[in-house]
């Protein structure tokens, strides 16, 4: 979701985790179930729109891929459709395309998308923005991308974490995609506890960032359950997760 990435990538605490020398972030993405989780969105206390975000595993001849697709709608603020392909066994992005709409008449951009691939230690492809006034610009994207890097997309990641204990400052270095360059996400795992939620009850792991928290859950299945903006009167949550239905290639 590019808002809540824009909340990562602007918050207080990365400059916080970094002076304090946090550990560097692990992930599995083998612990993610194959599934398709629905959510909710809420503004004070009242449904705004929806979200679905579906992990797919794909078998190749001598390798996996996670097959990440999510669509939500912000009302009446913004639509999105996001897919990314990641190699399921180093967790390295090889492939993300993101298109957003945007209904706010406060803004002249009404859309923004990029089709990106990573190939050897590089980003490649092209980012379009459009207008009210129906032009689109294309802008080329050619970035390198070093060994480690993952894309600044915190919802997909967050519930693969293996190394967050309780206190934790954790950090990764992510390519922005809108913003087209190299930035550190950051975050901190809080007490463990249990919240309820239209899908049930969980036991989960907060993971806190600046201004945001998402709730994942410690045991299998791993998934994002909840998460929460901390000075602003927006949560979302898992209402059903059910299984998953084969994206287009």
């Amino acid at each position: 979701m590019r808002w809540l990435c824009c909340l990562l990538l602007a918050s207080p605490a990365v400059a916080t985790a970094q002076s304090a020398g946090p550990k560097l972030l692990h992930f599995d993405l083998a612990a993610l179930p194959a599934t398709r989780d629905s959510f909710v969105f809420l503004v004070q206390g009242a449904e705004r729109g929806w979200a679905v975000w579906q992990y797919e595993i794909r078998s190749l001849e001598v390798s996996q891929q996670v097959l990440y697709t999510a669509a939500s709608e912000l009302r009446p603020v913004e639509a999105e459709r996001l897919r990314v392909v990641l190699d399921r066994v180093t967790g390295a992005p090889l492939a993300s395309f993101h298109h957003l709409d945007f209904f706010s008449p406060a803004t002249d951009t009404v859309m923004l998308e990029h089709d990106l691939t990573v190939q050897a230690q590089e980003i490649t492809g092209r980012r379009r923005v459009g207008t009210k006034r129906g032009g689109v610009t294309i802008i080329p994207v050619r970035r390198p991308f070093p060994a480690g890097t993952v894309l600044a997309a915190y919802e997909l990641y967050a519930s693969a974490v293996t190394n967050a204990q309780p206190g934790d400052s954790l950090a990764v270095r992510a390519y922005n995609e809108f913003g087209d360059s190299l930035v550190t996400i950051s975050f901190v795992a809080e007490p463990p506890t249990t919240v309820t939620v239209a899908a049930g009850r969980f036991d989960v792991l907060p993971l806190r960032s600046g201004r945001f928290r998402l709730y994942t859950t410690r045991d299998a299945p791993r998934r994002v359950v909840k998460g929460t903006w901390l000075d602003a009167p927006f949560s979302f949550e898992l209402v059903h997760s059910g299984p998953v239905v084969p994206a287009p290639e």
